[in-house]
């Protein structure tokens, strides 16, 4: 027996610098010029998305922490202070490097393509003519500045939104001379405003921002006063919903209560234009009660995210990803009958390479089929005028129970959630928000049909949400099955989500909160025993995050057992690969691509009894304590070996895959000689049909 101590903090990656890990790789994809430039583009708004959360969310909660005096530190053995502290450093650099590869890479090679963005000083006169008539018929109406004194305080300003604050001089029609305004950008506008075509040349796309038009002519705004200055801002707010389940009596109307509040939660960061003068940062710190590490100072537009529009406005296929259609394997087609293909075999799913139609297809034969008698089914993150929620709309008015479980606290999603809620409701079906005090994540459909005076359990069980758009966008692997056991299982899951009574034993699926984690323990320590028995012992596991401590401590253990263990691991992973005598055997790659990677597969070898499992959750605290999430075994050996053989793809990869350091840093791989493969393109090879609309 080891005694080597599994706890100590430097096994453990902070969590937070993890997250910032991820999104770094994601930007690299903006600086890879194998990429297609629009998709470069795409991808430097995508990492300034994915930061406009992980402040909303993150850093506003070890603020929280802060507030309240907490010093508890996690695995890691960083305080909330600490964490902070290292966060501010490395989120400056991240933000620095997105300035700087807009202003002098993408926009240099967007404008060698045609693709240009105006500066002001640029305008000639028949430009500026039609921008300033656009000003003053399209913005001067719709804005509403508003001029600072004691009676006319600092206005709330909204979460994200785009605002200037103005430096005036002289007085206004009542006397006022207060000298400071804020203007706040027309949500209802867009950021970026295309000139119209008799203004550029042939194949051109030349955009104005919106800013820029604001910035000439905001003197109008102030008629009979001097504009000294004018400056954009933006102000990041914590945006997570806290709703005290237990004191409420209808969590549909609280959550409806508390989005609007989300506009104006506390101040995290204040995001200002690189020229702002040091009065003016100083005001605006003071009004939202904000220190200079919360500042951050830009050198071009403050919301860079809004910059992805142009991705969709162009019309230029040679600068983004190939188009493809998503496969469809025989012998789906739309007039395949589901039910009776399933009663045969089971169905696996891999998308976005293969296609999404089958599962609403499933959905809408058990609407129309007299058979069935009722559907059952969890959605997370699906929309409102989903054709997965026109199905269900059609079965309850068509008489059938329908029971859907939705999770109202989708981070944000919550809206959409709740108007999905709403017309579910309307049209008849059952509609159950889960359990107080557990995200319901898990992804099942159940089907319920009579068959020759008997029911029959028709399941479908995924890894994603059942939502249209993001299964082109997001890899996920959905299984069809009419297994008896695995439909006696999601039948029981259905009924702890809809009903009060004692956890049912589960044939064959693993459950969080109550079964997964315990299982994923004993199947890990099952290969260490195997190992040091000589035995085969393997381990790969492809997942979001890995953050759970009782999980990463098994994973050392195994290692030190002898068992080779590969992770493939998006986002966070606070395991820390290669400490000597720890964790030599363990490697953590990360595949960042054209798709985000969401698919959590579990392969155990177990002395040669291979074990795989597909599953909702993800190896972090929150997946296996507190959400309701499924694992579910892929039984036919044709389907396993599938999966294996697109896991092996992965662990090929050496064109996007990064390999996770022992310090926490991440190296790209790269094929050194050796044939280029990539995961995702084998995929779309093997699974597709490339180059078709």
């Amino acid at each position: 027996m080891s005694t080597t101590d599994l706890k100590r903090s430097e096994l453990f990656i902070n969590r937070e610098l993890s997250l910032l890990e991820f999104n770094q790789r994601v930007l690299e994809q903006a600086r890879d010029d194998s990429n297609p430039l629009l998709e470069r583009l795409r991808f430097l708004c995508i990492s300034c998305t994915n930061l406009d959360e992980f402040f909303e969310i993150r850093v506003a909660g070890l603020k929280q922490k802060l507030e309240l005096g907490s010093t508890q530190s996690g695995p890691d053995g960083m305080s909330p202070q600490e964490t902070l502290k290292a966060i501010n450093l490395q989120t400056r650099q991240l933000v620095d490097e997105q300035y700087r590869l807009l202003n002098e890479v993408l926009i240099p090679a967007l404008a060698q393509e045609k693709i240009r963005f105006i500066r002001r000083s640029e305008w000639n006169p028949a430009q500026s003519e039609w921008l300033h008539h656009f000003f003053r018929h399209e913005l001067l109406p719709v804005i509403s500045p508003l001029g600072l004194d004691p009676s006319h305080p600092f206005p709330r300003i909204l979460n994200k939104s785009l605002n200037f604050i103005i430096s005036l001089k002289g007085k206004d029609a009542f006397g006022r001379n207060s000298g400071m305004a804020v203007v706040q950008a027309p949500r209802a506008l867009p950021r970026i405003i295309r000139l119209p075509d008799e203004f550029q040349e042939s194949g051109a796309y030349d955009y104005v921002f919106l800013t820029s038009i604001i910035h000439a002519w905001v003197d109008e705004l102030f008629p009979g006063m001097k504009v000294e200055g004018s400056w954009q801002f933006r102000v990041t707010r914590n945006s997570d919903l806290f709703v005290d389940e237990e004191e409420i009596d209808d969590l549909l109307r609280a959550m409806e209560g508390e989005l609007d509040s989300r506009r104006y939660g506390d101040e995290v960061r204040l995001e200002v234009a690189h020229n702002c003068p040091e009065n003016i940062i100083d005001y605006l710190l003071a009004q939202f009660e904000l220190g200079r590490d919360d500042l951050y100072q830009v050198n071009g537009p403050v919301n860079l995210n809004r910059l992805q529009a142009v991705c969709d406005l162009v019309d230029r296929s040679d600068l983004k990803f190939p188009p493809f259609t998503p496969g469809l394997q025989e012998p789906l087609t739309h007039e395949t009958d589901m039910f009776e293909l399933l009663r045969r075999r089971d169905i696996l799913l891999h998308h976005p390479y293969e296609s999404f139609v089958p599962v609403i297809d499933f959905l809408r034969q058990a609407a129309a089929d007299p058979q069935v008698l009722a559907i059952k089914q969890t959605l997370y993150r699906t929309g409102a005028d989903s054709p997965v929620v026109d199905a269900l709309v059609n079965a309850a008015k068509a008489g059938k129970e329908v029971t859907v479980i939705i999770e109202l606290r989708a981070r944000f999603d919550e809206q959409e959630n709740i108007t999905m809620a709403t017309r579910l409701q309307k049209a008849g079906a059952h509609v159950v928000y889960g359990v107080v005090g557990y995200k319901t994540h898990a992804k099942m459909i159940l089907v319920v049909r009579r068959e020759g005076g008997h029911l029959r359990h028709y399941a479908h069980m995924g890894t994603g949400n059942y939502h249209p758009r993001t299964a082109r966008l997001y890899t996920d692997y959905g299984l069809f099955t009419s297994d008896p056991e695995m439909g006696e299982d999601l039948h029981n899951v259905f009924l702890q989500l809809t009903s009060l009574g004692k956890v049912s034993r589960l044939n064959k699926l693993l459950q969080s909160p109550f079964t997964l984690h315990t299982a994923l323990l004993k199947k890990i320590d099952r290969e260490a025993r195997n190992a040091e028995q000589g035995k085969p012992a393997r381990i790969i596991a492809k997942f979001n995050a890995l953050v759970e401590p009782q999980i990463i401590q098994a994973l050392y253990r195994a290692s030190m057992a002898g068992v080779d263990i590969d992770l493939i691991v998006r986002g966070i992973c606070c395991l820390r690969p290669g400490v000597p005598g720890v964790s030599e055997k363990i490697r953590v790659r990360s595949i960042i691509g054209r798709f985000l990677e969401h698919t959590r597969v579990y392969y155990f070898e177990n002395g040669g009894a291979v074990e795989l499992y597909c599953a909702s959750a993800d190896w972090m605290d929150r997946n296996l304590f507190h959400r309701v999430e499924i694992a579910f075994p892929i039984q036919t050996k044709k389907l396993r070996n599938r999966i294996i053989q697109e896991l092996q793809y992965y662990l090929d990869d050496n064109t996007q895959a990064w390999m996770l350091q022992q310090d926490g840093s991440y190296r790209r791989i790269t094929a050194e000689g050796e044939e280029p493969c990539s995961a995702q393109l084998a995929l779309l090879e093997h699974l597709s049909q490339r180059g078709t609309k």
